[in-house]
This record gives C-alpha cells, structure tokens and sequence, in this order.
C-alpha cells in the first residue's frame, strides 16, 4: 500500500460525498424518506430528531468498509470507508454545530464564512414543507429540487 494512493483514495472519497451528500439530500431525503427529514424542518426543532438516522445510514457502508477493509486488508475499501468517516465527522461540525447551533460550542462566531452559510441554511429552510426549498443548487423556488 503506497501512503499517498491510500490519502488520495481517502481524500477523493471526502469530496465524492458532498455529491452523493446533495444527491440524498434531494431524492431521498425530500423525496421517498421526508417522513424521516420532516421534523428537521420544523420550526422548534428537538435535541433529537428522525432526521438524525440518516448519520447512521451513512455510518453503515463506511464501517463496514472500515472492517472489510482491515480484515481482509484492501485498503482502498479502508479508505473509502475513513472518507466517508471524515466527511460526516465535517458536516456534523458544520450542520450540527455551526449552522443549527445543536451544540453550543461556536455560538458567537462572527465571521463573514459561517455568517452567510447560516444565512443560506436559513433560506432553505424557509418552506416547511418537502417542495420549494431554497439553496439545494439551482436557486430554489420552481426548479422542483425540494
């Protein structure tokens, strides 16, 4: 196993996700799965919601690959299994605890970055409902992407 095919596999992984991430946001989660992403765009949200199962959706593959992976040694299953790791590590951080605020560990951050990602955050959650959501890639309102 060469360290940087192994960092590029884990790398590329990261980055595949934020696609597959948006894909599932639209087909899945506005789609055949709102009864689970409904309460999260409710206006008083819970500590705890449905829409909470899909980190575990997600976990399943990447810790199964993790295992399979080590086990078996194919470390590019490894790999991919850590991407998908890392990538629900960094959009709990930043959905969880910068944008929503579940957490109060960023709370009085005032920087221009998390001002304005929570602004657009802010906007798709504007509609309460599974349609006409706001900031889902081609600006929103008729485009039938929520």
């Amino acid at each position: 196993m060469n360290i940087l095919f192994y960092t590029g596999v884990l790398f590329g992984t990261f980055l595949v996700m934020e696609g597959i991430t948006w894909l599932t946001h639209r087909y899945v989660m506005h789609g055949f799965l709102w009864y689970l992403h409904k309460d999260h765009h409710k206006v008083e949200p819970g500590i705890f919601e449905k829409n909470d199962l899909f980190a575990f959706i997600f976990a399943v593959p990447s810790f199964l690959m993790i295992y399979f992976g080590t086990y078996d040694h194919i470390w590019w299953l490894q790999a991919i299994g850590f991407g998908i790791m890392a990538y629900g590590f960094a959009y709990f951080l930043v959905h969880d605890v910068i944008i929503h605020q579940r957490f109060k560990w960023f709370t009085r951050s005032n920087n221009l970055y998390v001002r304005a990602i929570r602004w657009a955050h802010k906007m798709h959650h504007k509609h309460l409902g599974k349609e006409e959501g706001e900031s889902c890639g081609c600006g929103g309102g008729g485009c039938g992407c929520h």
